[in-house]
Formats: structure tokens, sequence, C-alpha cells
């Protein structure tokens, strides 16, 4: 602990004085440092290789046939959207597996709790650690946009918070769902037929109304949705308030009560 303290520069009693949360986000920083390679690729590589795939390649055979999407080339159009996922697929990933380890593999929890830290403390240090991941995302992300020049709105600064909110709305409810669980079964089922499904269905890659009538209610129902529309009115500089308020109260409203759960879950499972 003392070397630990001594890498981040300061001594035992400066670390102490540190908020409970903060020590517990300087924790998972401090690990980071060791394994920040790992994420070079969901990170830096992967929205340079998107846009330029889906944006580009794809979306220059679109405009060739097809002109626009809703009054924007499709690389305009799918950027944002690839955002609010890029978004969902961190903070998803850092909600799974990094929980069951720490509860039931390598019991880090445990062994915070075993220190005067709290599971209020050590659940939003967790929090505070998927934030951090998705603001290293979402600003990655919004340069790599610009350099494909599109953006098109000083809105759209305003699309990392709503970034990080939907980020924040998926890893709320997945925490909690990871500390109830024995095993990781379940992290395929969530991937399989929740991810995977929203990626392709949450207006990420193509306008809602190209779905059928009946599956509009479920799309609406999905967080990722109510991020995608966030965000792309944002950046496209289309903002329509009423509609952007009610995909921000969406989102809010998620993020509290996905946070209550994890905190009745992580109590029920780490206290013992």
């Amino acid at each position: 602990m003392t070397a630990e303290l001594e890498t981040w520069g300061m001594d035992e009693a400066q670390g102490a004085r540190m908020p409970p949360t903060l020590r517990v986000l300087r924790y998972h920083l401090y690990t980071y440092m060791r394994t920040w390679r790992s994420s070079l690729t969901t990170s830096f590589l992967a929205p340079v290789l998107y846009l330029a795939a889906m944006g580009v390649g794809l979306g220059s055979l679109i405009n060739h046939h097809v002109g626009t999407v809703e009054g924007v080339k499709y690389l305009d159009f799918v950027a944002p959207g690839l955002l609010a996922a890029s978004a969902m697929q961190v903070a998803a990933s850092d909600s799974m597996y990094p929980v069951m380890a720490a509860i039931k593999w390598i019991r880090t929890y445990y062994a915070m709790l075993a220190t005067p830290l709290r599971v209020l403390d050590v659940l939003f240090g967790h929090f505070a650690w998927v934030v951090a991941r998705l603001v290293l995302t979402a600003v990655t992300y919004l340069g790599v946009m610009a350099a494909f020049g599109t953006v098109h709105s000083p809105w759209a600064v305003l699309a990392l918070p709503a970034a990080i909110l939907t980020g924040l709305s998926f890893s709320s409810i997945i925490s909690a769902f990871a500390a109830s669980q024995e095993n990781d079964q379940g992290f395929a089922t969530i991937s399989r037929l929740g991810l995977i499904p929203l990626f392709l269905l949450s207006a990420t890659f193509f306008p809602l109304s190209q779905l059928p009538g009946w599956m509009h209610p479920i799309a609406y129902a999905t967080p990722l949705f109510h991020g995608v529309d966030l965000c792309r009115m944002l950046v496209l500089g289309h903002v329509d308030w009423a509609s952007a308020a009610w995909d921000l109260a969406y989102l809010v409203a998620l993020s509290a009560f996905g946070a209550w759960l994890a905190r009745r879950l992580f109590e029920r499972r780490l206290v013992i």
C-alpha cells in the first residue's frame, strides 16, 4: 500500500484524507495503468474502423443510390449513433466480468470492505471508474468524428455527457445483475439477446421509421435509442428540445433506478 501511494505521489496520510469514492477510483486507475494497452482497440482503433467501414464504405454506397438519410449524408447520420453505442459497449464490458471477479473470484470488494470503506463507497467508486472510461471513449470518438467531418454544431460538445449518461444507464443495471449472479453464464445472454439487438435495432444504423410499426414502442423503451437520438440531435445541430428533454429524463431515471438496485444487490451480496 505504501508503494502504491508513493507511485501516486502521496503519503499514507494524504491517501487517508481522500474521499472514500476517490480511494476506490484510485485503485481502478492504478490497475488500469498496468492493463491500458488491452483497451487501445476499443478506445482508439474501433472508432476509426467503424466510421471508415460503416460510414465511408457502406455510406458511399447508400449515398450513391439513396442520396441522404433523414436529410444528411449516411456518415453524418451513423457517426453519432456509433458514439452512443460505443458508450453502451464499454460500460457493459466494465460492469460484467470485472464486477463478478471483484465479488467472486479475486474478492477485491471484500478486501475493500475490510477497511473503513462502505458498500456505497465501493459501488460509487466502481461507477466513477466507469465514467472515467466513458469519458476517454467519448472524447476519443468525438475527436475521430471531427476528423471525419461529421460534427456540424457547437452543441456537439453536449454529446459527450449524453454518451456518458447512456453508458451509465447500462452500467448501473448490468452491475446490479452481475452482483446477483453465481456464475458468468448470464453474461452471454445479455450480450446475445440484449446488447447486440440493441446495437442493431436502436436507430444506430438506420432510421427507426424503417422498422415495422410494432417494433417502435420496443425501441422507445430501450436506453440506447434515447442515447442515439440525443447524441444525433446534438452533433447535427437539429435539436428538438422537447424530445431531448424526454431522452435525458429517461436516461437519468434509468441510471438512478439502476444505482438504487445495484446498491441493494451489492449490500445483499457483500455484507456478511
